[in-house]
């Protein structure tokens, strides 16, 4: 009998694959297991076994498994489920969930490895230079990989050179694959054991009595063993003892000490302290009803004005289910936020909190995969950012979704483009758990879902200790420039409001939701705007680089001295971006300082903590931000915060545009005044009396809900329409705009919905690639399953047309 076994590759190909294996690794393999298996004519992939059974392909002979990587699975059937959905309803592969699931130290791919061939007879006189040093590097290592040949040569282009000494018969090629993943151990020292006894302990240290130092180390070493009975690892015994590494060296090597290694968690938090705190009576009463609603609903919505202190009622819920004995997960929109969560869940939780996103290193996020795979103690809650959700649970009690409105939480690039707020949803469904999604400004969508009795809802409308709401006044600046009341761009009021709040040793958050100093630099004679080379978007211009730069493709240049079109010198920027407002700051605030937190400022692993804990510890007297300062961040000294530029919310190309600008605002203004001392936020804006934002001057969140509800219904939007955009980008630009109208024409003629399109989206090019978009919109009560089938059809249809084949398609399902 044969024996066989379907896997999945990390690629995106939409079917699965069949390999043969023997009885033995049959009988041994189990689902959810990585296997190595021989793709191609050359390359070693990781594949996940999806299934075993006794049936061979009838398409192509099944190959053999090159190795079995695990010796148990590291996914679960609930994850192969739940990828298996997010694959259906986001329209991509398998392939492409595993590849995003799966931390990447998971994902082995082979290096290729290059050896010397034996008894080859080659002639030296006969080699070029480059030919002659790779043989050269193979004499003194056994094998080098494709990497090496580059640094040994110093080109990017090595293959010819290669292939050349491969038809000499001088090398061998064969890949292999390597474990990436390496436990971190750490080094510890013990006495050895023939000076465990006390008449030998005498003869060391007067055999020692001349190594002063090699003594005294020995002597520490007791004092330690004496006040902590755990093993003294070697970085502990150097820094308390004063001594160097080389003493230590010195003693192991005389047999005096033995070296042995632990392995270590790479992520280790204190231990609780005493954190504990009581709710208060609203909270309580929250509490409460949030527990009774679950009961009737599987999703609640906890409608929470800002620093109403809904985080308390989650640290509440979370220890009720761990105490159950389950696991739960908290998800957050940005990593910036998890700065401060872990430090009040570690506080509370001690050691049981596990933290997983994009900014620990592949070995940490292989650990707390293992610890929630095992359902180790350490990660009885998990926080995360989207990711998160595809951690190997099988015990999962509840997950809680912070902040459910933000837009972070739907993936766009690459596939899976899933929203993390309904995977997760659906992802409760299937282990039985609960969803309790969090927001002071909840989407449309969720309300709409708690308004036709979906959802269950619980309010909180009075802030933690009846902090009253910040004041919020609106400033006309099209009158103050009028009035020549601006100082670049501060009105004479927020530049006053600053002073006062700095005076009284309180801080300010100034918000404007672009990075860089300038949007564009424009020549004044000619009206000339510097464009990137490979997009269709001007260059933003970065003062202290002195530098311009494309925010799609990472392109950058010198910033011009003069017009590259007619030679003027009279260059000017145009607009304002965060980096610009902290110069500003700085010319009218000389004696203060001045932080500044976006994307080009908290690249590291620890930049958001670095800035966050400088303005918290108020080190740092302003902080000017971008988005990532708008939600979640809790700073008890903040009394200001300022909106620069409220029309750039506004003015989105975007059907939501109104709904985030009235939710970044709130937001943003709900960082004033957390505590006992009163808070104020001024809004600077050209359009005072616009709809939206009178809706925020009045924390009017429900007539900003009805007047959207009503314009979604009247143009076709979200929640009474689903949405699905197909994105076709090609170089060629008429080939693209034949290929667009050919699929739309398909499309129209096999769906009985409005099909729109094809359009050119506001930035028709990106890494030279032109762009066009179609957008369906299914009605909400149609057959959306019906609808993707014809879609997925009608696009196999066109990938099958030799002159379209090259048309990258992307299709993006609720994208919004």
């Amino acid at each position: 009998m044969l024996y066989f076994i379907e896997v999945v590759l990390p690629l995106a190909v939409a079917k699965t694959f069949t390999y043969q294996v023997s009885e033995a690794e049959f009988n041994y393999i189990q689902i959810g297991m990585r296997v190595a298996v021989p793709f191609g004519k050359t390359k070693i992939v990781t594949a996940l076994v999806l299934e075993k059974n006794n049936i061979p392909p009838q398409l192509y002979e099944a190959k053999e498994i090159h190795q079995i990587l695990d010796e148990k699975p590291v996914v679960n059937a609930f994850q192969i489920e739940h990828w298996k959905w997010i694959a259906s309803y986001y329209m991509c592969s398998l392939g492409e969930v595993f590849r995003s699931a799966l931390p990447s130290g998971y994902i082995l791919e082979s290096e290729t490895q290059i050896s010397a061939k034996e008894n080859a007879a080659i002639d030296p006189f006969e080699l070029r230079d480059d030919e002659y040093l790779i043989l050269e590097a193979l004499k003194h290592q056994s094998s080098i990989t494709i990497q090496d040949v580059i640094k040994i040569l110093g080109k990017k282009t090595v293959f010819p050179i290669i292939n050349k000494l491969l038809e000499k018969g001088a090398l061998v090629l064969q890949e292999e694959i390597a474990e990436q993943y390496k436990p971190k151990l750490v080094r510890y020292i013990k006495l050895h054991n023939t000076y465990l006894q006390p008449d030998k302990l005498s003869e060391l240290l007067n055999e020692l009595t001349g190594a002063k130092r090699q003594r005294e180390l020995v002597l520490h070493y007791f004092q330690l063993h004496a006040q902590d009975k755990n093993p003294i690892s070697v970085k502990k015994l150097v820094e308390s003892s004063g001594c160097t590494s080389s003493i230590v060296k010195a003693l192991v090597d005389k047999a005096i000490f033995e070296e042995y290694y632990i392995a270590q968690d790479r992520v280790i938090f204190d231990e609780a302290t005493d954190s504990q705190f009581t709710l208060s009576a609203p909270q309580q009463e929250a509490f409460e009803s949030i527990q009774q609603n679950l009961n009737q609903f599987d999703v609640n919505l906890l409608h929470g004005i800002t620093a109403s202190g809904k985080t308390e009622i989650y640290i509440k819920l979370l220890e009720y289910y761990v105490q159950q004995g389950k696991q739960v997960l908290f998800l957050l929109p940005e990593i910036a936020l998890t700065t401060q969560l872990v430090q009040r869940l570690t506080a509370y939780f001690g050691n049981e909190v596990a933290v997983f996103h994009s900014k620990y290193t592949n070995n940490e996020r292989i650990e707390v995969w293992n610890q929630v795979l095992e359902q180790s103690p350490k990660a009885k809650v998990v926080i995360g950012v989207r990711s998160a959700l595809f951690l190997p649970f099988s015990n999962l009690g509840c997950i809680i979704i912070d902040e459910e409105h933000e837009p972070t939480y739907k993936q766009n690039d690459p596939a899976p483009r899933y929203h993390a707020r309904d995977a997760a949803i659906v992802l409760a469904k299937q282990h039985q758990a609960k969803v309790l999604l969090g927001s002071a400004t909840p989407s449309l969508e969720s309300y709409y879902n708690v308004q036709t009795n979906k959802y269950g809802l619980t309010e909180l409308n009075v802030r933690y200790g009846n902090v009253v709401l910040p004041e919020i006044f609106l400033i006309d600046i099209k009158d103050k420039y009028f009035r020549r009341k601006m100082t670049g761009h501060f009105s004479d009021e927020l530049i006053e409001a600053i002073a006062e709040t700095l005076a009284n040793s309180e801080q300010v958050i100034l918000f404007q939701n672009r990075r860089g100093f300038s949007p564009y630099v424009e020549c004044m004679t000619c009206g000339h705007v510097p464009h990137c080379p490979s997009c269709d978007v001007s260059l933003t211009y970065y003062k202290f680089k002195n530098q311009l730069r494309c925010h799609y493709c990472g392109y950058s240049m010198a910033n011009p001295s003069h017009c590259h079109s007619c030679q003027s010198v009279d260059l000017t920027t145009k607009g304002f971006g965060t980096e610009q407002i902290e110069m500003e700051l700085k010319a009218l605030f000389p004696e203060k300082n001045i932080g500044r937190m976006d994307q080009d400022t908290t690249r590291g692993k620890f930049g958001f903590e670095k800035i966050i804990d400088a303005f918290k510890n108020r080190e740092i007297d302003v902080l000017v931000g971008t988005q990532m300062l708008a939600k979640g961040l809790d700073f008890d000294n903040v009394t200001l915060v300022g909106i620069l530029n409220a029309d750039n919310l506004l003015n989105q190309p975007n059907f939501r545009a109104y709904e985030r600008a009235f939710q970044m605002m709130t937001q943003v203004s709900g960082r004033a005044g957390r505590s006992q001392k009163s808070g104020k936020v001024l809004i600077q804006t050209f359009n005072p009396h616009h709809n939206t934002i009178q809706q925020v001057l009045g924390t009017n969140y429900a007539g900003m809900y009805k007047e959207q509800l009503y314009e979604r219904q009247n143009f076709k939007y979200p929640p009474f329409y689903r949405l699905i955009k197909l994105t076709l980008k090609h170089r060629d630009f008429e080939k693209l705009k034949e290929g667009s109208l050919w699929l739309y024409n398909v499309l129209v003629k096999s769906l009985p919905f409005p099909v729109l399109g094809p359009e050119e989206p506001a930035i028709n090019r990106i890494r030279n690639e032109y762009i066009r978009t179609i957008m369906v919109k299914i009605p909400a009560q149609s057959n959306l399953n019906q609808a993707k089938i014809v879609i997925g059809k009608t696009r196999n249809s066109f990938e099958a047309i030799p002159q379209y084949r090259a048309i990258k398609i992307t299709i993006n399902v609720d994208v919004y």
